[in-house]
């Protein structure tokens, strides 16, 4: 029975492309191992190199909003070092692209927040993302944002296609909302 567990779900992962999936909590170390992870398994899908760069820095920001911003934490709040945070991300193929989906729960009260940084995103042109993201990097850090608010115009300026997301009103936590987005590179 076991086995025919984990032959299901890793036929449906395959019927996807899903070429690298993890769920739980992230941590720096986490995060550093995945990243070999990764780095290995896009050399044996054969990603040149640009795509490579690409898919990586969007890993790193949306690895970055899961230890910033999921509500499912194992440290505290007001820990600013070695945060655990519980979350989900996976790598696919769709024919001759590769998609990053990232999951995690958020405050509800946060998500009119980060919609507003993401809406605006859906009308800009690569050269209005790309113009917007020099000028985030001359001005100075947003005051609720824990990293230097760069990291949606990074996953914008690397997507082939404008980025998707959702809210989902969290099942196992109705305090909590899920936030998931989704970039094509």
């Amino acid at each position: 029975m076991l086995y025919k567990e984990f032959s299901d779900f890793y036929e449906v992962a395959r019927k996807r492309h899903i070429i690298f999936f993890y769920v739980g909590y992230f941590s720096q170390h986490v995060v550093a191992a995945i990243s070999e992870t990764i780095k290995a398994r896009l050399d044996t899908a054969g990603a040149a190199g640009p795509t490579r760069r690409r898919i990586f820095s969007s890993f790193v920001e949306m690895s970055q909003n899961i230890m910033h911003y999921s509500s499912d934490t194992l440290t505290p709040d007001t820990a600013t070092e070695n945060q655990m945070r519980r979350g989900s991300f996976c790598i696919g193929m769709k024919g001759d692209s590769f998609f990053l989906l990232c999951a995690n729960p958020v405050d509800s009260e946060n998500v009119e927040r980060i919609r507003s940084r993401l809406e605006p995103l859906h009308s800009m042109t690569m050269e209005e993302i790309k113009s917007a993201y020099k000028k985030a990097l001359r001005e100075e850090t947003p005051a609720d944002s824990k990293g230097a608010g760069l990291g949606f115009l990074t996953m914008a300026r690397d997507a082939s296609e404008p980025l998707e997301f959702e809210f989902v009103q969290d099942e196992h936590n109705p305090e909590a909302t899920v936030f998931c987005i989704k970039a094509i590179i």
